[in-house]
């Protein structure tokens, strides 16, 4: 019997034993690892909770790191002389952003109030309704619509802010046929921003407050964060941080600081950026809570003005103070702007313009513009006017106010001029021919050219006689409409109106303000009107009638460009721009010619001789005898349909070598030489400065 051997036994224990061998010796490296592991942890441990712990817990119980965006400083505006005229000042503000809030709204905005009532911090509320019962408008107009006329002479029934978001959430049907009380406006506010409540209290009426700011600037752009309040003090803010409301931000802040209660319709204001200029700061790379200008030269000159926002770290502990910080983009503040202004001027103007439309039977509304003989203006005043400071809170009321304080009557009212005019057609006669400086026109007190139409002398109508022969120059001193009459028809509409327009009348000037065109009377206009236009109307067009309509600062232009020789010049505000230290002229303004008119020096010798010679008659002289300088001047009554004739006044200075130039037009004025007692004013108070009389183009140093 065979036997059976097994020659693989022996390899295989061989390998099971190798194999066992292997895996001790895998399995004792890795609790060598495991352990090294371990202990590393166990190191590190200790030193975060033994060695460190205190540190770390400090840090992680107490500081907080975030965010803050920091606005680049807006430029200063200046006058002429260096005279800041508006500043910044350095603050806290508190942010709101309700979507942040989510369903706590009301609560939150509550929580905020009551803080702010106990402490006596003011925050923004508009909202026309009084702060306590009973609940009554605080406005006696129409709160949601009023009326906006255009420049043809038709109006439109607008409706107002609240009247837009009284529609939208069908408070009331119409906005310029609402009828609801404060209180039922209240009780359907209360149901859109669902604020619940038995009864409405005080503390109800400023929630509603609040919610309507809120709903405004919804309204005005897609972002709901908004300023709160402004320039909060530190107290404040460390109690609002203990309070931990969401959506509640504390920022800092520069805040807009008016140093003259004066020049509000040039200054302008800021504002935060709305949903139709949205676009376009968007490609500017603006942040979409910018502040930027919203009009005057704020507007104007936002490109100089305007700073650039940073970023920065910042870590607080638990008082909230700042530990450390660390700037991710620092910000870039704006230059400064220098106006051509003079503040004291301007100031003492619309003093002037204040009181004598106060003085009037039926006060109305008044302008005053001085120019240099380069356009540059010196003082521009729009009465009434309004603070710049407390527009916001004043704002409704200046919108339905009908004396219309909003409205730049410099460079957006239009007027008749009148017998200022008349400078106009007596250059247009003497540069075509028509007349020399010694020719006269005879002056019956009747003109009798027409038969059907024969128009009458002032001074017919006042004493039933005439001015008998008079040259050019008598003829401006006595203002004699026959002279005018004769020289207009002779001229002819067509050539009348080429040199009124040559003159920038009708024109615009070129202001960085948004001004109104005006209209030059003619074929052209009436047609526009659609009206026809007779031969007769040529008449009273060559003395300031008719369809002439022109703004203030158009017709002190038109002086200047006489006076300077036929340049005329754009008109400007903008002096220099200055770098954010100072230290550089970014830009200096060069006077831009707009168009010229060649007039011959002797001719214009005459016109002139007419102006001065006015200045020199008794109801004159009294005003600018005592005057520095020598002056020549022009009056003018145009009348208006249904209401008192508007007075116009036009001066320049000094008569030899003509430094300035000005308007004045007052509505319901009566006659023009009322206006020259105010013109005399304002040349004094800008010749009391001794610069300003003996350098005629003047270059002052910045003082600032």
């Amino acid at each position: 019997m065979s036997r059976f051997i097994d020659f693989n036994s022996n390899h295989k224990d061989t390998h099971t034993e190798d194999e066992g061998h292997r895996l001790r010796v895998r399995s004792t490296l890795l609790m060598v690892l495991f352990g090294c592991l371990l202990l590393g942890f166990f190191s590190i441990l200790y030193q975060l909770q033994v060695v460190d712990g205190a540190q770390w817990r400090a840090n992680a119980n107490y500081n907080i790191t975030q965010t803050e965006t920091v606005d680049g400083v807006r430029g200063e505006i200046l006058d002429r002389y260096g005279r800041v005229l508006v500043s910044n000042s350095l603050g806290y503000s508190v942010e709101l952003d309700t979507a942040s809030m989510g369903d706590h709204v009301n609560e939150v905005i509550s929580q905020l109030l009551e803080l702010c009532e106990k402490e006596g911090v003011e925050w923004s509320d508009t909202l026309p309704i009084s702060k306590e019962a009973p609940w009554t408008y605080t406005k006696d107009e129409n709160l949601f619509a009023y009326r906006a006329d255009n420049d043809d002479g038709t109006f439109e029934i607008l409706p107002t802010q609240l009247g837009k978001l009284a529609e939208k959430n069908k408070w009331v049907k119409r906005a310029e046929t609402a009828q609801i009380s404060a209180q039922e406006l209240m009780e359907a506010m209360c149901e859109t921003f669902s604020v619940e409540t038995k009864e409405l209290t005080p503390q109800v009426r400023a929630l509603l407050g609040v919610l309507y700011e809120v709903a405004l600037r919804q309204e005005q752009i897609t972002y709901n964060t908004y300023t709160f309040a402004t320039d909060v003090s530190i107290s404040f803010i460390t109690q609002v941080k203990e309070l931990g409301l969401p959506g509640v931000s504390i920022v800092t802040s520069t805040n807009r600081v008016y140093n003259t209660k004066a020049a509000a319709h040039v200054l302008g204001r800021i504002g935060l950026i709305s949903a139709e200029e949205w676009p376009t700061y968007q490609a500017l790379n603006y942040p979409m809570n910018a502040y930027v200008g919203k009009d005057g030269v704020e507007l104007a000159f936002e490109s100089y003005l305007h700073g650039t926002s940073g970023t920065r770290l910042l870590e607080t502990d638990e008082n909230g103070a700042v530990v450390s910080q660390q700037w991710q983009t620092e910000p870039q503040p704006g230059n400064h702007v220098v106006l051509t202004l003079d503040s004291q001027l301007q100031a003492h103007t619309e003093q002037l313009l204040g009181d004598f439309v106060s003085g009037l039977s039926d006060p109305a509304g008044a302008a005053a513009v001085m120019v240099d003989m380069s356009g540059g203006v010196l003082a521009l005043a729009s009465y009434p006017t309004y603070d710049l400071s407390t527009y916001t809170e004043d704002y409704n009321d200046l919108l339905t106010d009908p004396a219309k304080p909003l409205l730049n009557r410099a460079t957006q009212g239009v007027y008749a001029p009148g017998s200022i005019f008349k400078m106009v057609t007596a250059v247009g006669g003497l540069t075509e021919g028509l007349i020399t400086p010694s020719s006269t026109t005879y002056c019956s007190g009747i003109y009798t050219y027409y038969p059907d139409y024969q128009p009458v002398c002032w001074i017919r109508t006042s004493t039933g006689g005439s001015h008998g022969s008079e040259t050019v120059s008598e003829a401006i001193k006595d203002s004699c409409n026959i002279f005018f009459y004769d020289l207009g028809r002779r001229l002819g509409i067509d050539k009348l109106v080429d040199y009124a327009t040559a003159f920038g009348l009708g024109q615009y000037t070129g202001i960085e303000l948004p001004e109104s065109k005006g209209t030059v009377a003619g074929p052209e206009t009436a047609e526009k009107l659609g009206d026809v236009w007779y031969a007769g109307q040529t008449l009273s067009a060559a003395i300031g009638q008719s369809d002439n309509q022109f703004t203030p600062i158009q017709l002190a232009n038109y002086v200047a460009t006489l006076v300077n020789g036929g340049n005329r010049y754009e008109t400007h505000l903008l002096k220099e721009v200055k770098s954010s230290d100072y230290s550089q002229v970014v830009y200096e303004h060069e006077p831009k010619l707009a168009s010229t008119i060649d007039i011959d020096p002797e001719d214009l010798a005459a016109v002139k001789q007419g102006m001065y010679d006015l200045s020199q008659t008794a109801s004159m002289a009294r005003y600018f005898d005592d005057l520095p300088v020598s002056v020549g001047c022009k009056t003018g009554t145009a009348e208006v349909s249904g209401s008192d004739a508007t007075a116009t006044f036009v001066c320049f200075a000094p008569y030899d070598d003509p430094q300035v130039a000005l308007c004045l037009v007052a509505e319901k004025g009566s006659a023009g030489g009322n206006l020259a007692a105010l013109a005399a004013s304002m040349l004094e108070e800008y010749f009391s400065n001794e610069d300003n009389l003996s350098v005629t183009d003047q270059e002052n140093t910045l003082l600032h």
